[in-house]
């Protein structure tokens, strides 16, 4: 099971206000080319590997995945972007794997939250084949010996870092189980994802094809924010770009992804095919 979800039966956003891109018109190339992005996003992020060393479980029962009464506004709907980046590294200096000083041991981070301008100060590393951020200033400050990045600060530029560290962990064959069991809230979302990737082993790459990050949104960040909802964008195998909700939850002094009960991120929530990234704030590793 992958941990991104898609409901056959569903034609409408979650929110009643956007029209499923279904049933926008388009040529049939288009309608072609849409669903087999969606095919990408149902199994974006599938966990790819096994890990057998311990890592510690929080136990907090994680939250819906977007707060009642929030925004959840998604971008424009229509035919698919075509994103031209290849990814590479940038040059600015890395973080050292742990730190003292910033991430999650930052008393007063700065709480602005980033809505045009990317966050400052960032260096891409591959994790495996994808491009994550690293910031001295937001996370993460720590690397644990099976190589899970963690302590990210409690800040809207934190969670955005946590949240995409953690699907680029995700990713990796090396990494991936063992970033699910010490980054993830406890609670069925957790352990149903955990007996999918045990069942899954290797995420098949002709299926989920090359992903990159190329950008994001905060959704929901109240002031003094325990929980956050953070709008990812990936470019899809330079097809389109592809948007899925990511909750977050400050818990034990660091954010922890929340699962919905079937394991996924998403549950019922339709992945957004965006038309271009208008709306969006453009953060990637790619050029």
């Amino acid at each position: 099971m992958g941990l991104f979800s898609r409901d056959p039966d569903s034609d409408d956003d979650s929110d009643g206000e956007k029209t499923s891109f279904l049933e926008e018109r388009g040529f049939i190339a288009s309608a072609i080319v849409i669903g087999a992005v969606l095919i990408c996003l149902v199994v974006w992020f599938m966990v790819g590997g096994r890990s057998d060393n311990p890592a510690a479980d929080p136990s907090q029962t994680p939250s819906t995945l977007v707060p009642t009464g929030q925004p959840t506004d998604t971008g424009p709907t229509g035919p698919p972007a075509t994103p031209t980046e290849q990814p590479t590294p940038t040059r600015t200096a890395p973080p050292p794997p742990n730190s003292h000083t910033g991430g999650c041991h930052d008393p007063s981070p700065d709480q602005a939250i980033p809505r045009i301008a990317a966050p400052v100060g960032v260096s891409w590393q591959f994790e495996a084949e994808m491009l994550i951020p690293v910031q001295a200033a937001s996370g993460p400050a720590t690397t644990s010996l099976d190589g899970v990045r963690s302590c990210f600060a409690h800040s809207p530029t934190g969670a955005v870092l946590a949240a995409m560290v953690l699907l680029g962990q995700m990713q990796n064959p090396a990494v991936g189980i063992a970033t699910l069991r010490s980054r993830v809230l406890a609670g069925p979302g957790k352990t149903a994802a955990l007996a999918a990737a045990k069942d899954d082993k290797v995420t098949p790459p002709t299926v989920a094809g090359e992903l990159q990050f190329s950008g994001f949104k905060v959704l929901y960040y109240p002031p003094h924010a325990t929980t956050t909802v953070i709008q990812v964008v990936a470019n899809l195998d330079n097809k389109a770009y592809g948007a899925m909700p990511i909750t977050m939850q400050w818990w034990h002094g660091d954010w922890y992804a929340v699962l919905q009960d079937d394991g996924t991120f998403n549950g019922s929530v339709e992945p957004d095919i965006l038309s271009s990234l208008n709306g969006y704030v453009r953060f990637s590793g790619a050029s």
